[in-house]
């Protein structure tokens, strides 16, 4: 196979030329497969409006062009998902899952620079919702695989592959029905990797930092509903749901939550603030944690959002005339909890929301914690650094969720590793469900190079 860190092409410091190393087909279908994924639109709006399945057979197609045999399954007609496996040089190892989902947000066209859906390659970027979230990931492990086959290559270890549905919504439709119905396909996996992990984060002048994810807060999305006494908008009424709600509402979104450290989120604040040269003891007892995030600059961003829970008002539902006083009103918060903190969660909503307004689970979600002392990590780790000399690897928890939540009922532990080596400047967080999503060429490459060398080794 070609080899494509040759001397000629190599960066100063990168690493030495590996022989089995992903050829020019691979970094060529690599970012043709991102573009032709992102014309197939996914959009998956909630409520189970989104069709999967021709994404879902592009990607078996080309799995099986490789001799991978693929297995389409669905729990809803074309909310497909695709499973396959890689036979491993080891049988006594445990199996690794690979996952990413091929559902996308929404765009909105005329928002847009480029089409959201165009899948345009412009100097250098592919454009189009799903550039980063996530269907590079996709295209990225079905060209490392693909490239494997021409090589005859083998992993060390069996490689369970996983295109899922709905992850942007419940996950019912994807990785939830997956692990719920077919465990057998996950047989001896033990951990996986997916989205949101070992990209570029330019934390300053010279401190590339790649975060790897080791952690995911839970999901906690509230229906809120409070009742009273329908009547005329010009009579007094004290049994007014919506001010009820409203008052609800506004205790929620002023509420501070307390500081929660994890071990994960220990562990980022003690490697992120000793490359600020910062020396801190995050368990001692007069530790300030807002005080050390004010001293982090733009890395900050990586921590600040997990060191408690949050519950953020995002959608009111009241009446259908304006003299008219509605007996219920309904709000939704979108509300994420730190591992452990269940309990305290539930008290504290209790009391915000008070005797007036019921509120339930309109949908939940464990929260997660990854070692960070493990041989996987320390290999993940190790991976990145091998292709970004120059960079600084520090562990991170998502202040959202994964389909990991969903693989964890099987017992697998889950990392965010998804590799792109961005240039200053390129606001990967932002890009997520945001406006104008593209990924460069190269962080594709890069990505292909990272996870090809991390598979055949994990």
């Amino acid at each position: 196979m070609a080899d494509v860190t040759s001397p000629e092409t190599a960066s100063p410091g990168a690493a030495a030329p590996d022989p089995a190393a992903p050829d020019g087909v691979a970094l060529d279908e690599v970012v043709r497969f991102t573009s032709e994924l992102i014309r197939i639109d996914t959009t998956n709006r909630g409520g189970g409006d989104c069709r999967e399945r021709p994404a879902a057979e592009y990607v078996a197609e080309r799995l099986a062009d490789a001799g991978i045999e693929p297995t389409l399954l669905e729990r809803t007609p074309g909310r497909t998902n695709v499973v396959a496996r890689i036979e491993g040089t080891d049988p006594s190892a445990d199996a690794l899952l690979v996952h990413g989902h091929l559902d996308v947000v929404p765009a909105e066209p005329d928002d847009w620079t480029v089409h959201p859906f165009s899948g345009e390659v412009r100097d250098g970027v592919v454009w189009g919702r799903g550039a980063v979230d996530m269907k590079n990931m996709d295209a990225m492990v079905l060209a490392v695989v693909r490239g494997w086959a021409r090589g005859g290559v083998r992993p060390r270890r069996d490689i369970v592959i996983a295109y899922t549905a709905d992850e942007e919504a419940s996950a019912v439709d994807g990785s939830g029905f997956l692990a719920d119905h077919h465990p057998g396909l996950f047989a001896g996996c033990t951990e996986g990797i997916s989205e949101s992990g070992a990209f570029t984060f330019h934390a300053g002048h010279d401190l590339p930092i790649y975060p790897i994810a080791a952690g995911e807060r839970g999901t906690a999305w509230l229906k809120l509903t409070a009742h009273g006494r329908a009547g005329h908008g010009s009579k007094v009424n004290r049994d007014n749901a919506v001010s009820r709600l409203a008052a609800a509402i506004a205790r929620i979104g002023e509420h501070q939550w307390p500081v929660r450290l994890t071990p994960t989120v220990r562990a980022a604040l003690t490697e992120i603030a000793a490359l600020h040269g910062i020396d801190t003891d995050t368990t001692a007892p007069d530790f300030d944690v807002d005080a050390l995030l004010a001293k982090l600059g733009p890395a900050a961003a990586l921590v600040e959002a997990t060191v408690r829970n949050s519950t953020n008002p995002t959608m009111l539902e009241a009446g259908y005339k304006v003299n008219v006083i509605p007996g219920h009103a309904t709000a939704y918060v979108d509300g994420r909890m730190l591992p452990g903190a269940e309990e305290e969660f539930r008290e504290t909503l209790d009391r915000l929301t008070g005797p007036d307004v019921d509120w339930e689970f309109d949908h939940g979600e464990v929260a997660l914690q990854a070692p960070v002392d493990s041989p996987t990590y320390a290999k993940l780790r190790a991976a990145v650094e091998r292709f970004a000399p120059e960079g600084h690897v520090v562990p991170y928890c998502m202040s959202g969720g994964t389909d990991a939540k969903q693989f964890s009922r099987l017992g697998i532990t889950g990392y965010g590793f998804s590799p792109l080596k961005l240039p200053p400047g390129f606001d990967y967080q932002a890009l997520f469900h945001g406006v104008d999503e593209r990924v460069p060429v190269d962080a594709l490459h890069f990505g292909v190079r990272v996870l090809d060398h991390y598979l055949r080794t994990a």
